[in-house]
């Protein structure tokens, strides 16, 4: 059990504080967010010269550390050792909350078994500004983050999503964003949903529709920027009960399963698990439209 009392007494140690910094526009940042920032004794920072670039604009000067997805456990050790001489340290990631699809988490557990204090401080989040400005419900959300890179692993995610009834909350680039919405289609169905882009920027751009309108505006501009996707959320009906491969000829099916990796033999097996029929029948069928 840890209970942290954050400004009641004293710590034997140094503070972690976890600051948002701006998604876009450089005066989203707090008062608060700015005297930590000057008050602490480090900054840890996904990337220095970004922040280098935050720190200039607002006159501050502080020794940083860079701590990223690449060297967090090496950092880790010097960040801990930063804390117990009782020296306080913010940890900023490029933009937004720290931890939120960025580093943090890990250090933040870490700081928490050493018995130190974590405090963090309210900021910019983008996925909460494209869910309020989607105009979808934001009642129940469920935030996912990045989907997986590879088509079978990202389709398979969204499949277990199918049932959630909340909002459903992503992030995606620009080039993995027409391949994305297409799995969104495929597994959700053409549902409402909103793209958000350049938030707090000059270019901010919310594009609103069906799944299918949003897929067809992708295909007719250029993508730039980082994108939050929203979508409605599900009606819960159980997973079992799902056919999302009703529309798919058995062909279709096996090769399905072949694009996301599998060899032939595991697609049939697994497209006569789906529809509950003889692998030999899938067999049959697949390989008499492969001779065709």
């Amino acid at each position: 059990m840890n209970l942290q009392s954050s400004f009641q007494g004293s710590f034997d140690g140094g503070t972690l504080y976890i600051v948002p910094t701006p998604i876009g526009n450089l005066e989203d940042i707090t008062l608060r967010a700015l005297n930590t920032l000057k008050t602490v004794d480090y900054i840890a920072a996904e990337d220095t010269r970004n922040t280098k670039k935050l720190m200039n604009h607002f006159s501050i000067e502080k020794p940083m550390v860079s701590y990223h997805e690449h060297n967090k456990q090496m950092r880790e050790t010097k960040l801990l050792n930063i804390l117990h001489e009782g020296k306080d340290i913010a940890l900023v990631s490029d933009a937004g909350m720290p931890a939120i699809s960025d580093p943090g988490y890990e250090i933040v557990d870490a700081v928490i078994a050493e018995s130190l204090p974590v405090v963090v401080l309210p900021g910019a989040n983008a996925a909460l500004c494209a869910l309020v400005g989607s105009g979808i419900s934001p009642k129940e959300f469920y935030f996912y983050g990045f989907l997986p890179r590879k088509k079978k692993d990202r389709e398979e995610e969204l499949h277990s999503l199918k049932s959630v009834r909340a909002s459903l909350l992503f992030y995606e680039s620009p080039h993995r964003l027409k391949d994305t919405l297409q799995s969104i289609l495929t597994q959700l169905g053409d549902k409402r949903v909103t793209l958000a882009r350049e938030l707090t920027k000059r270019y901010e751009e919310y594009i609103r529709g069906t799944t299918k309108e949003v897929l067809d505006w992708t295909e007719a501009h250029q993508i730039k920027g980082e994108f939050c996707i929203v979508v409605e959320g599900g009606t819960g009906q159980a997973l079992e009960e799902d056919k999302w491969w009703e529309s798919f000829t058995v062909d279709d099916h096996v090769r399905y399963y072949i694009s996301g990796g599998l060899n032939s033999k595991e697609a049939i097996k697994k497209t006569a698990v789906d529809r509950q029929v003889p692998k030999r029948d899938v067999y049959q069928a697949y390989h008499i439209k492969e001779n065709d």
